[in-house]
């Protein structure tokens, strides 16, 4: 039971951990920004296509991964439509609802991405194999933590204070903890629904990336260097998730 605590915490743990260093970041520029945008498109993008889908088809097959992903796209669609929203203006000075509209739908598509995660934990505690419990939260926890950072100074940068940042980037880490527990009460009831929320994080991130982020940092000039950044974010979580396997 220790293992299983201590396993559970690390991982939501990891996702402050990885926040902090982004509360040393400010008055980033509007090229700056930008560039980091594209960094954090590559890096979900990469968490979508190279670990999400992947998992979700391992566990299930192609129907259970198009119902989920369409599920996370149709989902994310209706919460923008719910907030009032404008389109978006590239100008250094962005519109504050418009600020606060991506920072919602950023931190949507991260705590459904979390959620799932959680559950595979927790379900993998609930197994069997006693070692796949720590093997899952270790890649889990390592990968949080460029995650938190990321999310953070998303948040930054889209001028929320540095403490608020903190605080909701480390509550999207408490709600996989809290999906760790519910998924290792009930195993045998979740394990069946883990592939579909892998599929539903999956295509909330990527409505994320392709509705807010890309046009995002696309839209003053800095077209070439922030493709070369999501290139680079793309690789980044790559390397990092083939590294963890």
């Amino acid at each position: 039971m220790n293992t299983i605590i201590l396993g559970s915490l690390a991982t939501s743990i990891c996702t402050a951990l990885g926040a902090l260093p982004a509360l040393m970041f400010s008055n980033v520029t509007h090229r700056g920004r930008d560039i980091l945008l594209a960094f954090t498109a590559g890096i979900m993008v990469a968490a979508s296509t190279y670990g999400l889908i992947p998992s979700a088809l391992k566990l299930s097959n192609l129907w259970v991964l198009t119902i989920g992903t369409l599920l996370g796209t149709v989902i994310l669609t209706l919460l923008e439509l719910l907030i009032p929203h404008q389109d978006l203006k590239h100008s250094a000075a962005e519109d504050v609802d418009t600020s606060r509209t991506s920072s919602l739908l950023f931190l949507s598509a991260m705590a459904l991405h979390n959620l799932p995660e959680g559950l595979s934990v927790g379900v993998s505690y609930g197994s069997s194999n006693q070692d796949l419990g720590t093997i899952v939260a270790l890649s889990i926890g390592l990968q949080n933590i460029p995650e938190g950072f990321l999310t953070a100074l998303f948040l930054i940068t889209h001028g929320l204070r540095r403490r608020t940042a903190l605080l909701l980037t480390t509550l999207t880490g408490v709600l996989e903890l809290a999906a760790c527990w519910v998924g290792l009460e009930f195993t045998e009831s979740f394990s069946a629904i883990v592939p579909y929320g892998l599929a539903f994080a999956a295509g909330a991130m990527l409505f994320v990336v392709y509705k807010e982020l890309i046009p995002e940092s696309h839209g003053d000039g800095n077209e070439r260097a922030s493709t070369f950044s999501f290139i680079f974010g793309l690789l980044t979580m790559i390397a990092l998730t083939h590294l963890l396997r």
